[in-house]
């Protein structure tokens, strides 16, 4: 009769060795997940994770072993010295450095505002980023603690040559009278020479019930306003 304390055997994910920090990591993650799930011992850890290696990885786990031998080293019994093995091979020095730079180029462009957010966490979880709230910054305003879909102040941008901008407050209200501040605002703070309104953005700032031919007219007249003040 078997004994009920043996432990069961699990299927991992096949690891093929690729030059590729995600899948690797994803891969290490996998296998961590099953061993906790279920209840591996340490000293099971590593034959059962090695025996998942195809291809390229089958191969380097090989010359590694035989290379361990020849230096009178001491083979790799815990899953953790695997994995620091692993990830001098798959993981370069300047990895931390590239996803740093990805989270700072990181653009919201097409994407819907819950994939934006969890291309962000993403990037945070592997560089091992915890960002404390106080430390969060807006794109908006700029400020700290919240992100700019949270922004209390939204901001229109108004580009003075091509080194230079100011930003405008508008009001969250969609009153006319909120958006004739707006309108007056804009004139105190508008160059006269060389300026570049973001005049589409101003309007798609306002209702979303202004159809197409509204929309067009009221940026022709916006324009000529303010051709007129700068002449």
């Amino acid at each position: 009769m078997e004994s009920s304390n043996k432990e069961p055997n699990i299927t991992l994910p096949p690891f093929h060795g690729k030059d590729n920090v995600e899948n690797y990591l994803d891969w290490e993650m996998k296998v961590e997940q099953l061993f906790s799930c279920h209840g591996v011992s340490e000293d099971r850890k590593v034959s059962l994770a090695t025996l998942s290696f195809q291809g390229h990885a089958m191969y380097w786990w090989t010359f590694l072993e035989k290379e361990r031998r020849i230096n009178h080293e001491p083979p790799i019994k815990y899953w953790n010295e695997l994995c620091s093995a692993l990830r001098r091979r798959h993981i370069h020095p300047y990895y931390d450095r590239e996803l740093m730079d990805k989270l700072q180029r990181l653009k919201h462009g097409s994407s819907s505002v819950e994939e934006y957010r969890q291309s962000m966490e993403l990037l945070m979880m592997r560089a091992g980023i915890r960002e404390e709230e106080s430390d969060i910054k807006c794109f908006n305003c700029l400020g700290r603690g919240h992100i700019a879909s949270q922004c209390p102040t939204k901001k229109t941008m108004l580009l003075k040559g091509q080194d230079h901008y100011s930003s405008l407050d508008e009001a969250t209200s969609s009153s006319s009278s909120d958006e004739k501040e707006v309108l007056e605002s804009e004139e105190e703070i508008l160059p006269c020479e060389g300026d570049l309104l973001l005049v589409r953005r101003l309007l798609n700032n306002q209702s979303s019930e202004i159809d197409q031919s509204q929309r067009e007219k009221e940026e022709r007249g916006l324009r000529k306003h303010l051709f007129s003040h700068c002449r």
